[in-house]
């Protein structure tokens, strides 16, 4: 690491946390959900019974345009490429690669505009509906049944889930612990808030006691936010910063609606160096030559790494 970007971590401040893939490690949870939801929706509503499963190139392949932090996004859009594949009679891998070098930073509007080009998609997205809300649409609501099983399900969203298996919610990995969180105390005091696209119960239920670490007040749960909040709209990071009084921050995330969240809050003034995490994603290494193609400057393996970092040790 350059001695330059070390030398700048001194003036820190406040220290800002993503959660998926960086306080929790979600290929189990979320990762799952997204292959689960796609080929029940596709069964359900296409019949179509012979889906690719939708694996961690593929999700990380449409989270790599920068588009696409929602993972219901990235459902909806895995859907729409594979109907398009059996209408076009392409082979569905390819056709779906296809369509994420397609994608941009505006998500699933770019993949209906590329897919729309192509062939003729309305009677999917007529069932289908999205985005609408969690409480209404049939594809978050499926989601979200699959997610966070029947239990947790019918105490968010006080209804009856269609699914009686356990919610794959039960397997997130909580990576953070209260020893991490006390070695950053020590230079950031109660400056520590997350930024997360989750909601605020989907965080609790995951971790638990641990989640009082946070200044909560500052912090932002953006599934529970109007969807034009999503990341990378750098608005609720600079609330979170404004709100601590934050003079230069460090946003830790592992996603390029992460970093490009970073890099807006700092365009618009408020000193934001961005950490990426590269040890939850499949292909670490990929992960990495995409943060530094970008120009990222400050890639770790793990959150375990930020103490040596700041020279907390």
């Amino acid at each position: 690491m350059d001695d330059s970007v070390l030398d700048d971590l001194r003036s820190l401040d406040g220290i800002i946390f993503d959660c998926d893939g960086v306080l929790i490690d979600v290929t189990k949870s979320y990762d799952l959900t997204i292959k689960k939801t796609t080929e029940y929706v596709l069964e359900k509503f296409s019949q179509i019974t012979d889906s690719i499963e939708i694996d961690s190139k593929i999700i990380d392949g449409f989270k790599s345009t920068g588009g696409f932090n929602d993972e219901v996004d990235v459902t909806y859009a895995s859907i729409l490429s594979i109907v398009s594949a059996k209408k076009l009679n392409k082979k569905q891998d390819q056709f779906i690669f296809d369509t994420i070098s397609n994608a941009d930073s505006s998500g699933i509007l770019s993949v209906e505009k590329y897919l729309e080009g192509l062939v003729d998609i309305s009677e999917i997205k007529n069932k289908l509906s999205y985005p609408g809300t969690h409480h209404e649409n049939p594809l978050y609501q499926i989601f979200d049944q699959i997610f966070y099983g029947p239990e947790l399900y019918n105490k968010l969203f006080k209804r009856q889930s269609k699914f009686s298996e356990p919610g794959l919610i039960k397997n997130d990995i909580v990576l953070v612990n209260h020893s991490l969180i006390e070695k950053l105390e020590k230079k950031f005091v109660s400056k520590i808030s997350l930024v997360t696209g989750r909601g605020k119960e989907s965080v609790k239920y995951s971790l638990k006691k641990l989640l009082e670490k946070f200044d909560l007040i500052n912090s932002a749960f953006l599934e529970d936010e109007p969807r034009e909040m999503a990341k990378p709209n750098p608005e609720s990071l600079i609330r979170s910063i404004k709100g601590m009084n934050i003079n230069h921050c460090i946003y830790v995330g592992d996603s390029m609606e992460d970093f490009i969240m970073a890099k807006g809050a700092t365009a618009q003034g408020h000193k934001t160096t961005f950490c990426g995490i590269i040890g939850t994603s499949k292909n670490p290494q990929k992960k990495l030559e995409l943060f530094q193609r970008n120009g990222a400057t400050l890639v770790l393996e793990s959150i375990n790494s930020l103490p040596n970092i700041l020279n907390l040790d």
